[in-house]
């Protein structure tokens, strides 16, 4: 077998790239094939010539030393098993880098921001993951020239950071909690002081069960996900997303170590929890709908919940932040939050607008429920 090397590069172009992809052509040309099922229309698909794809694909068999693709006589062209796992195993590895990628655009083009204007106003924003940020981040650039460096971290790292003065905004995400709010209450509460700090509406989004297509084990809650043994990919300690799993688990009278996923790793984004069971790694994992519908998978709603920045009450000034709450508030970014699926306008206030903590989190006085727990901001399951 040949000993092959990966090498990386970055190029500059006129053209802003929307999130954070790094394309190769041979992945393109292989997920062409497996989509389409012919060369021909694989070609047809990418704009290419027959001959330029069949070339292609056998200058990529010398390289690799492994058959690509396979077909008989009247047959559709298929993925050999070697192209099969390569493909998968590309695409699990690329979803669970891309918030590290994203940071290290982010760096290079703030690098190149600063190196042509040096008035350009930088923020440092440290945030659980979320698929409409770098939305907002490429609107904030164009709208106000705010150049946002945005590094996605769970809800706990995010927060922390902001306490250690790594960043001046942060971002974390929290389901309304009128009962039981005693495990984001834990987490949270040491991290974010009324009065200190302060609140700005983004937006809120739906969280719920990532599954095969047609959802083949019928899961439609926690329970089944038990029930069924199901395989269930989990997210890291201290990300809002595994704060609401053990949430919901809790309400459910389930215990914390009920769900099946010891022998899956932890996964870092919604978007790797969804590509690792798009290639039948795992069954189930929790994320939301903007993430499930990247990859094919149909999702199973079971929480609302309130994404909101934070940062310092003397922060909000900044001419940064006034510039960032600028564009929460235009009619350009209600459009672009409109257009990812899952998502909607802020239950509470206004996007841009500033909350208090005990405003928009009626729970951070919380006393124990005396009734049995409801369910929380649940969506219909049916």
């Amino acid at each position: 077998m040949k000993s092959l090397g990966v090498h990386l590069q970055y190029s500059f172009d006129p053209s802003a790239q929307q999130g954070a992809q790094v394309r190769n052509p041979l992945f393109d040309l292989l997920w062409a094939v497996r989509e389409n099922g012919s060369i021909q229309h694989a070609a047809k698909a990418l704009g290419l010539s027959y001959r330029h794809v069949w070339g292609s694909l056998k200058q990529w068999q010398e390289v690799l030393g492994e058959p690509l693709v396979s077909w008989s006589q009247g047959q559709p062209a298929r993925l050999t098993p070697f192209a099969e796992r390569l493909v998968w195993a590309e695409t699990r590895a690329r979803t669970r880098l891309t918030p590290h990628i994203e940071a290290l655009r982010v760096e290079l083009e703030r690098a190149l921001a600063e190196a042509r204007d040096g008035d350009q106003h930088v923020l440092t924003i440290y945030a659980s993951h979320d698929l409409a940020l770098p939305a907002l981040r490429e609107l904030a650039s164009r709208q106000q020239r705010l150049h946002v460096e945005l590094r996605f971290a769970g809800s706990v790292d995010a927060l922390r950071a902001l306490a250690e003065g790594r960043c001046r905004i942060a971002g974390f995400h929290v389901p309304p909690l009128p009962d039981s709010p005693k495990l984001f209450a834990q987490a949270l509460k040491p991290l974010l002081k009324p009065g200190q700090h302060k609140l700005i509406g983004f937006s809120r989004r739906a969280q719920g069960l990532m599954v095969a297509p047609g959802n083949p084990l019928s899961l439609r809650t926690l329970a089944d996900v038990v029930r069924t043994g199901a395989r269930f990919v989990q997210r890291q300690t201290g990300s809002g997303t595994r704060l609401l799993t053990d949430h919901l688990l809790q309400d459910a009278g389930l215990p914390a170590d009920a769900l099946n996923r010891h022998e899956l790793a932890a996964e870092d984004s919604h978007i790797a929890v969804a590509a690792a069971i798009a290639s039948g790694l795992g069954d189930v994992g929790m994320g939301i709908q903007a993430a499930a519908q990247s990859f094919g998978l149909a999702f199973v709603p079971m929480a609302n919940e309130d994404y909101f920045l934070v940062g310092l009450k003397d922060a909000l000034d900044h001419p940064a932040v006034l510039k960032l709450r600028a564009v929460l508030g235009s009619t350009d970014w209600q459009q672009t939050l409109a257009a990812v699926p899952g998502y909607e306008p802020p239950a509470i206030g206004a996007a841009g607008e500033v909350l208090s903590l005990t405003k928009a989190l009626p729970w951070w006085h919380f006393k124990q429920a005396k009734a049995s727990v409801a369910p929380l901001g649940l969506l219909p399951t049916g």
